[in-house]
């Protein structure tokens, strides 16, 4: 298969694919010509590093889960410490995320939203006295 039928197989963008390719992801077959050869293998390689950065995973955990899907004697703990790793900072910027909610809901509350210039969120902003909400 060439870049664009595996890049409509997969799912992901050549240049995606080209840039897995750069960084040792996936090595597709060469021929005379310079072209890439997508096999089978190359394909659902692909899909399943298209379905781990879905999930969020880095691009060194996707190194490590696709070394594990391959290997037939992984011990199934080695996937779960990375996902618990994942979901735990996946948890951590939700956390952030609520708390930076909570301080701009509560900005957007102080703000008259008239039209007059002063504006409790861009005092807030500039005097640095924006702090995250517990």
């Amino acid at each position: 298969m060439n870049i664009g039928t595996v890049a409509r197989r997969s799912g992901l963008p050549a240049k995606t694919i080209r840039y897995y390719e750069e960084i040792g992801l996936i090595k597709p077959d060469r021929g005379t010509n310079g072209y890439r050869s997508f096999s089978d293998s190359d394909l659902h390689t692909l899909s399943f590093l298209g379905r781990a950065r879905a999930l969020g995973f880095s691009i060194e955990d996707c190194r490590s889960l696709l070394g594990l899907y391959k290997d037939k004697q992984r011990a199934s703990a080695d996937v779960k410490q990375i996902a618990k790793a994942h979901l735990a900072a996946i948890e951590q910027k939700i956390a952030e995320l609520e708390a930076m909610k909570r301080t701009l809901a509560a900005l957007v509350d102080k703000c008259a939203g008239d039209h007059r210039p002063d504006c409790p969120i861009l005092d807030s902003i500039g005097a640095g006295k924006v702090r995250m909400a517990e």
